[in-house]
């Protein structure tokens, strides 16, 4: 009997191989031989086997302290000491553009591998940012050219401004990038786009804040956001409003918020609503966690709440559950991505009443996840600072042995 054709052998393996359940043991089964490491390392095969396996949490990155890997005894700590032992999260492989004094380059987002990095000058920031995409891992990176002058020169006073990685779409090639540069102006909104493909910026979307229907934002912050189905939140602009853009058309819209169970939360005593977080629910509707704490004594819980008509921006909010944090603890929201909501906490040591806050008790901070699907809170890693960082990322990815060059 002759034997079975090579190719079909392949195609064997590759369906055992997809059936693998996670990317630990897709690793250790790409080291057994050449050929089996051949057929996973294809590109082919990790796009299919990316969409039955999403990748694993493996840490956080801050924007100004590097990267912090998940550590024992949450699943992914070796896979995360793997990444942290190979890739570069100084950055010290990016060179800086020859503008003058520049700040050390900050993480500004990440997505798909991608670090999103901007550094600005000491003495005056203006519309003409120094950014750049890199792979921490294989060390690659481009310089983005600045904005061009005659798309900012007619622009207003720069209220707010803040770079984002935009999603890669199912047909464009792996390695090219798209970076939305949105400007929040006194009377309007400009998003400002680079493509890789073109290496050009391009103006996508201007609307004035009063064709969304609304005024200039009570607290001009866009550093506060998270990416959810092809569409980038704010939510900490307005308390009662989120803002919205969908980069399918590249067009904002506002979604309401202040209806419903979210009306009743503001108005309960004696707690402070520290942030909302939208997260990707069940059966495709829109979900918030919003997180509330009452500071004396120090108790934190997230308050759980769900759109009930998602085509609607004014449709009510109900609520589906509320879950009690540990205590003595005060928390932050950090973000949400790949069905989990992060939270970092700094462990109190006594309330303040002077300062009226809390003290905290060392420079150590905990890192959380919680999966929404089942509400189980893990937490993911500790880190010690002496500065604070100003925000902090989630990194999902694979092995290095299985990650291609993201650039």
């Amino acid at each position: 009997m002759a034997p079975p054709a090579p190719h079909l052998v392949d195609e064997i393996l590759e369906e055992i191989f997809l059936h693998l359940p996670n990317p630990a043991a897709l690793a250790r089964a790409s080291t057994a031989c050449p050929r089996f490491r051949r057929i996973i390392t294809q590109g082919s095969f990790l796009r299919r086997y990316r969409k039955l396996h999403p990748p694993p949490l493996l840490g956080f990155v801050a924007d100004k302290a590097g990267f912090h890997p998940a550590q024992e005894p949450h699943p992914s700590a070796p896979l995360a000491r793997a990444l942290a032992d190979a890739a570069d999260f100084s950055y010290s492989f990016v060179p800086k553009p020859n503008n003058g004094w520049l700040t050390p380059w900050y993480a500004r987002d990440i997505r798909d591998g991608r670090v999103l990095l901007e550094c600005s000058s000491l003495s005056n920031f203006q519309l003409r940012p120094c950014l750049a995409v890199c792979d921490p891992l294989s060390r690659r990176h481009v310089l983005l050219p600045p904005i061009p002058e005659e798309m900012t020169v007619q622009q207003e006073r720069l209220v707010g401004f803040e770079p984002m990685l935009a999603p890669i779409g199912e047909d464009e090639d792996e390695t090219s990038f798209k970076v939305i540069c949105t400007a929040h102006y006194k009377s309007k909104l400009v998003t400002f786009i680079f493509s890789s493909v073109t290496g050009q910026w391009y103006i996508a979307a201007s609307p004035t804040w009063s064709s969304l229907g609304t005024g200039e934002p009570s607290w001009p912050c866009l550093s506060h956001f998270n990416f959810l189905r092809g569409c980038f939140y704010w939510t900490a602009l307005w308390s009662d409003k989120l803002l919205v853009l969908d980069t399918r058309i590249m067009e904002f819209y506002i979604v309401y918020v202040l209806t419903g169970d979210h009306l009743q939360l503001l108005n309960q005593p004696h707690q402070s609503v520290c942030m909302s977080t939208i997260v990707d629910g069940t059966q495709g509707a829109l979900e918030m966690f919003t997180l509330v704490g009452d500071y004396s004594p120090n108790l934190f819980r997230l308050n759980h709440t769900t759109q009930q008509n998602n085509s609607e921006s004014s449709s009510e909010w109900q609520q589906k559950n509320v879950i009690a944090l540990p205590p003595r603890c005060f928390y932050f929201t950090v973000g949400a991505t790949e069905g989990f909501l992060f939270l970092r906490g700094v462990r109190e040591a006594q309330w303040d009443d002077n300062l009226h806050g809390v003290l905290p008790e060392d420079n150590d901070v905990d890192f959380f996840s919680l999966e929404v699907k089942t509400f189980e809170l893990k937490k993911v890693c500790r880190a010690t600072y002496y500065q604070f960082p100003n925000r902090v990322h989630s990194y999902f990815g694979f092995p290095p042995s299985l990650s291609k060059p993201s650039l």
